[in-house]
């Protein structure tokens, strides 16, 4: 934006008419330098006549013209603050947006029971919005309830406070007879348990120093080398092995996950691959199963599966997939999530465990965050899932042989499960569920640190 020449003029001929004293103006821009601005009377006294040099009129216009930047410099200041709140509240009301309808589809006009808590969350937004600028009007209009004169009767002072006091020294009696020790019991069994959580703790990760230190870590029988196919080896050496990957609405990653697996290093005759879909919306449906069919095109044995019932959330998934009459022809199972994208040696580095070791049901391994690194509550997580991998699954799989499974990354013996009951619709967690009824019958577990 240009200076306004014409507050040039205007400053110039001001300065002729209202002789003032010198001025100076300190700019907090280092780029800026001081400039002082001489009143007529100095000029007069440097000069004979009544009018100005020449040079003084130059400098004269040349710092109305800066003092001129200087103002125009402060309102883009201002502009910019004012654009850049307006920009923030902007930003905050559509997030309070995408977090009231996040999720909410139409339903041949048929309203679930989110739909009416979405209500409730809303009207109760928009009450306490109306009561709180009441409050601010009442304030500013000065209006103040008095409170109401009710002919109620009144005792004495002394039998008021002696009505008190009896309320207060019932309560102290009631305090220390009836509440105080239940409570106390209560806090010392608190106690009793954070101390063996403390040494539960405390011994986990003296045993993770001395695995670190006696560089102690599963070894398998044997490994599967990368050229054993190149060179001929026979594809039996392969055990089959069934991979999994249950999902639901999962948009924004299942092309990851399904490339990823379908990339895994394994004869394409010994896998094969089942996408579990749960999803309900049509077109994330759609979207997956042209991409099972797109990998089916490049000779990839991969399946894909919707349940209509879906009942038992990833435990009815699982359960309604292991029902399928091929299942029987597999020897191992290999579970991801939807957001997993696997190495393509994982099968090579987990399968070789299970060789000469009848008694091993599963083999976990480690994994991480993609985006560990993003901000400090990533690295917060990561730190925490850290310590679950390094100290209390490391340890326990070293020392007991078993650790609860963590749902994905792990490849099971399906022996093991059918003799485990197999996946139960009765829980949510039913990684943990599956892991203990599994170690109950005896099976053990071997978790990959590296």
């Amino acid at each position: 934006m240009a200076p306004n020449f014409e507050f040039q003029e205007w400053w110039s001929k001001e300065r002729e008419i209202h002789r003032g004293t010198s001025v100076v103006v300190k700019m907090e821009n280092p780029n800026w330098s001081m400039l002082e601005l001489q009143s007529p009377d100095d000029n007069n006294n440097n000069n004979d006549g009544n009018n100005f040099s020449a040079q003084d009129k130059v400098g004269r216009g040349k710092n109305a013209r800066q003092l001129t930047w200087v103002l125009l410099l402060k309102a883009h200041r201002a502009a910019g603050c004012v654009a850049w709140l307006a920009q923030g509240l902007w930003s905050l009301l559509a997030a309070v947006k995408r977090r009231v309808y996040f999720d909410r589809r139409i339903n041949n006009g048929e309203e679930g029971t989110k739909s009416r808590f979405y209500r409730i969350i809303r009207g109760f937004l928009v009450f306490a919005v109306l009561m709180l600028g009441f409050e601010i009007v009442a304030y500013w209009k000065g209006w103040h309830f008095s409170r109401p004169h009710l002919p109620i009767p009144t005792t004495s002072a002394l039998d008021l406070q002696g009505f008190l006091h009896s309320v207060y020294s019932a309560w102290v009696f009631t305090r220390a007879k009836y509440l105080a020790p239940p409570l106390q019991i209560l806090a010392n069994v608190c106690i009793v348990l954070f101390l063996i959580q403390s040494l539960d703790r405390m011994i986990l990760s003296l045993k993770c120093l001395w695995i670190r230190l006696k560089k102690i870590r599963p070894v398998p029988n044997f490994e599967y080398e990368d050229s054993d196919l190149e060179q001929g080896a026979k594809v039996e050496d392969y055990p089959m092995v069934l991979v999994q990957i249950p999902m639901c609405n999962e948009m924004e990653v299942y092309q990851q996950s399904i490339a990823a697996v379908c990339n895994l290093d394994w004869p394409k005759g010994r896998m094969l691959v089942q996408i579990l879909d749960d999803s309900d919306d049509t077109e994330v449906r759609s979207l997956i199963a042209a991409e099972v069919q797109k990998w089916q095109h490049k000779g990839i044995s991969i399946v894909y599966r919707h349940r209509v019932v879906r009942t038992g959330y990833k435990a009815g998934n699982l359960k309604s997939a292991m029902d399928c009459d091929y299942v029987k022809d597999y020897e191992f199972v290999a579970i991801f999530d939807a957001d997993f994208q696997p190495n393509p040696d994982f099968l090579k580095r987990t399968i070789p465990h299970f060789k000469g070791n009848d008694e091993l049901a599963l083999v976990q391994a480690r994994w991480a965050f993609v985006n560990k690194d993003e901000n400090v509550l990533t690295r917060f997580q990561n730190i925490n899932l850290a310590f679950h991998f390094e100290v209390e699954q490391q340890v326990n799989g070293i020392f007991i042989n078993f650790f609860g499974f963590n749902g994905t990354a792990g490849v099971w013996r399906i022996k093991a499960l059918e003799e485990s009951g197999g996946w139960l619709e009765r829980t949510t967690v039913e990684d943990m569920d599956i892991a203990v009824r599994a170690h109950l019958n005896g099976w053990k577990f071997i978790f990959l640190n590296d």
